[in-house]
């Protein structure tokens, strides 16, 4: 008998309401949850075809171990976890625990007990090898904000729901459904915005999907910073800056005046290919518009001064006067007293500071925890105190996601340890010693914290797993707790945790997800403070009486920044020495040998590398090509659908072309994650996107460096936009070179 179950997609930001039919312990079907408060019956296709990839016969349902001849066979849990314990204390014995290491790919940030217990067990640990998929992503965004702030987690959002003139940079929201922002119904968000007469317009190199429904300006790659610093220069230079407020705000206003003194429209027009009226019709109406905001997500965060970029886009906000006001950019509230302070006293007592631990590799800064992710495999294959020498992976595919996955591959195998968590064999685990199954998002209650400041409506919404986990899958947090019960003896903070862990259990009150949920809640905005709030929520109400969510407050509220800043005068700081340096970094003398620039760009059908073998997502075929202007196609003699070799100082690849006018000319757009070459065990993925030169896409990375001296200083990450490129016709016979990666660094 089939059972309708609500509970919510946890595949990216908006957390759109789902109902899920259940058939006893099988998922039948998902589709959009039509009560949901705030997606109101929407779900993109990734979230409906997710009943595929939970019934997917290519699914790892039983723990798996590496033969001697390199296949792998299914041993038990006990077995498993024994094995993995023992070698895992030999390496601590032998190396100390900072030869241990941890990556989480972005699956892991929707999922609560993952992201938590693998933060606490790495912390506690010491190790200085913690890596995630943030390096590639957001990195820079907590690093602008630490700079500005004093509070890394501090990220203000669009208020799109009172907006009249918004800027996009630098993202899709139309594919990506909104980023470091929960807006369900996006696309009807922006939409509303034209709708009630106000303006939406999208600065970014290509045609996207969103610049085509609203107003689009190209840009150069990677040219951000340089047009809003110009932005800046013109509301200076015109006196439309309020400065008394801006002085109560914020200090360093006279350092930042000076420093774009010299950015006038005129001066960065050559570099941006941005008309300077334009620039100056767009500072003008920032200023006088009343409810306007900038907002800009991974095509300003992945060039080479991407923290810069990113708290340039702060700054213009608030010298415009759109900073924590209505209908500007604006801080959610988690509600919980004393959250400021906390920060504050969390970065002095642990590793989350930006000025804590540095790389052992590139001595670059550690961001919220993690270190650059591209520097894994100089930290596998360099000697000496502190080398890398068992991983943990769970929830990624680094050799898809980081730069020059082919480095990645090889060090892989020198590690004395590899565990895998995850619902898939890859690319990356192909080399493992352990491959362990997880549970997807249905087989798991949650209730996601780090996204409880980001929606637009502030919202809370719990679920329970509505299906059991299927074959012998297990959730991440219950193997971390069984990790850090081997390694608890040799280090006194696991002993303190692991005993914690015990003591709870036998008294049947558990530390779990749930319960650290239900305090963050019960605390929060809309939470009943422990009964002190009749009307207020819990984990267990949210569940049971609220199961499609409830909207917690009608929107976002202004006046947040005094709770934000956590420097002692609370004021906003724009001259941070470190930021100010990187402006000398903008200066870049043009490279001939590779005159074209490389340019990213996510798929309707796709989220990262992990979601290439389902059926749904995979009908009418999938091709894999690079987006190329005629402009460009037509003197190389390329026409659609030929085979190209595209290469950079760092790598080369081989793929076909799509000619398109929807790109700006001298701009080649790659979209990431495929590459997949028959290693891993999905069969649907290494078949896709088939062409002349074979199956399963190229790996885009394999043109982005690894080279510690190319990654973005200030958050580590890897340079993915802007890349200077070549691009010509594949030469016969070269097919075995092209779709190889280069070496780097």
């Amino acid at each position: 008998m089939t059972q309708d179950k609500p509970t919510y997609c946890r595949i990216c930001e908006p957390l759109c309401g789902m109902i899920a039919t259940v058939d006893g312990d099988r998922l039948v079907s998902l589709r959009p949850d039509k009560d949901h408060p705030l997606s109101k019956g929407f779900a993109c296709p990734k979230g409906i075809a997710f009943a595929e990839i939970v019934n997917d016969p290519d699914r790892l349902r039983h723990p798996l171990r590496r033969r001697p001849d390199g296949d792998f066979e299914q041993i038990s849990w006990d077995t498993a976890l024994a094995e993995i314990s023992d070698r895992l204390r030999e390496v601590q014995r032998a190396r100390g625990s900072d030869a241990v290491g941890w990556y989480f790919g972005n699956p892991a940030t929707f999922s609560t007990g993952h992201v938590l217990w693998a933060a606490v067990f790495m912390n506690l640990l010491g190790t200085p090898h913690v890596y995630s998929a943030g390096s590639q992503d957001v990195n820079n965004r907590f690093v602008a904000s630490h700079f500005l702030y004093g509070n890394p987690v501090a990220a203000p959002i669009p208020d799109i729901n009172r907006v009249d003139y918004l800027m996009i940079i630098g993202a899709n929201p139309v594919v990506s459904h909104g980023s470091v922002m929960s807006s369900p119904r996006i696309r009807e968000g922006l939409n509303a915005i034209t709708g009630r007469g106000g303006t939406v317009l999208v600065v970014d190199p290509r045609h996207t999907e969103t610049a085509r429904e609203f107003d689009w300006l190209p840009i150069t790659p990677d040219t951000d910073a340089l047009f809003l610093l110009s932005l800046l220069q013109v509301m200076f230079d015109e006196g439309s800056v309020d400065e008394e407020r801006l002085r109560r705000r914020a200090r360093g206003v006279d350092d930042l005046k000076a420093m774009v003194a010299g950015y006038a429209p005129e001066v960065t027009a050559a570099r941006t290919d941005i008309p300077p009226e334009k620039v100056r019709e767009i500072a003008r109406a920032l200023v006088s518009t009343e409810r306007a905001t900038v907002y800009g997500r991974v095509g300003t965060s992945l060039g080479r001064t991407g923290t810069l970029t990113t708290a340039l886009l702060d700054m213009v906000n608030l010298v415009a006067g759109n900073l924590d006001v209505v209908g500007g950019s604006m801080f959610g509230d988690l509600g919980v007293p004393g959250q400021r302070l906390g920060v504050a006293a969390l970065q002095r007592i642990s590793s989350f500071a930006w000025a804590g631990r540095r790389s052992r590799v590139g001595n670059l800064p550690q961001v919220l925890g993690t270190a650059p992710a591209s520097l894994m495999a100089k930290e596998i294959t360099t000697p000496g105190k502190g080398q890398l020498r068992a991983l943990f992976v769970s929830a990624g595919n680094p050799v898809l996601s980081v730069p020059n996955g082919d480095e990645l591959r090889a060090a892989l195998d020198d590690l004395d340890l590899l565990v895998s968590l995850d619902i898939y064999r890859n690319e990356t685990n192909a080399h493992a010693d352990y491959i362990l199954p997880a549970t997807t998002m249905y087989e798991r209650e949650d209730f996601l914290l780090p996204f409880q400041a980001l929606f637009t409506t502030p919202f809370k919404q719990a679920t329970e797993a509505v299906i059991p986990p299927q074959g012998e899958a297990r959730e991440e947090w219950t193997v971390i707790n069984e990790l850090i019960g081997a390694l608890s003896r040799r280090n006194p903070l696991l002993g303190a945790f692991h005993l914690v862990n015990v003591v709870t259990r036998r008294l049947g009150r558990p530390v779990t997800p749930r319960v650290v949920s239900d305090l963050v809640i019960r605390m929060g905005l809309g939470g009943d403070r422990f009964g002190l709030r009749r009307d207020g929520v819990t984990y267990r109400k949210l569940v049971e009486r609220f199961p499609h969510g409830i909207v917690v407050a009608d929107g976002l509220a202004p006046g947040q920044l005094r709770k934000t800043v956590t420097f002692a005068d609370r004021r906003i700081r724009l001259a941070a020495p470190e930021l100010m340096d990187e402006v000398e970094r903008l200066t870049v003398d043009p490279d001939e040998q590779y005159p074209l620039r490389l340019i990213g760009m996510r798929e309707i059908r796709s989220e990262n590398s992990w979601q290439h073998n389902a059926p749904m997502l995979l009908r009418g075929g999938r091709s894999h090509a690079a987006r190329m202007h005629p402009d460009d196609a037509n003197p190389r003699g390329l026409g659609e659908g030929d085979l190209v070799t595209v290469a950079s100082r760092h790598g080369r690849i081989s793929l076909p072309v799509t000619i398109t006018e929807d790109i700006k000319p001298g701009v080649v757009a790659i979209p990431h994650g495929w590459g997949h070459n028959g290693s891993g065990g999905w069969t649907r993925a290494n078949a896709a996107a088939e062409n002349d030169l074979g199956a399963g896409g190229v790996n885009v990375n394999a043109l982005i460096s690894s080279d510690p001296a190319d990654l973005e200083r200030l958050a580590g990450m890897a340079n993915m936009t802007g890349v200077p490129i070549q691009v010509s016709a594949l030469v016969a016979g070269r097919s075995d070179v092209d779709v190889s990666a280069g070496t780097a660094g």
